[in-house]
């Protein structure tokens, strides 16, 4: 099975496009939650940082013609008027199977469907 990591990088790789919304999730805010919607501006490519010998990031198994870790571009779109707890993103009943919500879910990027989304921003606004 791949690490955390790896999904994160896979999800990444083959499945964000530019254009894609997104949120911006605060994990380690006390309380964590949504903040606001940025959007994928810039598709995958791969991070440098991991052939970098004198970064924390460096990763021997990672070369430049087989990239393990990539990054994309992201860009501002709205900051929402308060931040959405996800204690209140856990009691929405229209937000059952949010992937965020399933207990061990620990990946720092997830998919999300439409639906889900669109209440999220609803609930922002």
């Amino acid at each position: 099975d791949p690490s955390d990591a790896e999904q994160v990088a896979q999800i990444m790789r083959d499945e964000m496009k530019r254009g894609d919304r997104a949120f911006f999730y605060h994990s380690n805010a006390d309380p964590s939650g949504v903040a606001g919607v940025i959007e994928v501006w810039r598709e995958a490519y791969p991070d440098s940082t991991a052939w970098d010998r004198h970064s924390k990031y460096f990763d021997p198994k990672s070369t430049k013609e087989e990239p393990r870790w990539f990054m994309v571009d992201v860009k501002f779109v709205e900051k929402f008027p308060r931040l959405i707890p996800l204690s209140e993103l856990k009691q929405d009943p229209a937000l059952s199977g949010l992937m965020v919500l399933q207990k061990g879910s620990r990946l720092s990027i997830q998919p999300i469907s439409a639906e889900h989304f669109h209440r999220i921003c609803q609930l922002g606004r």
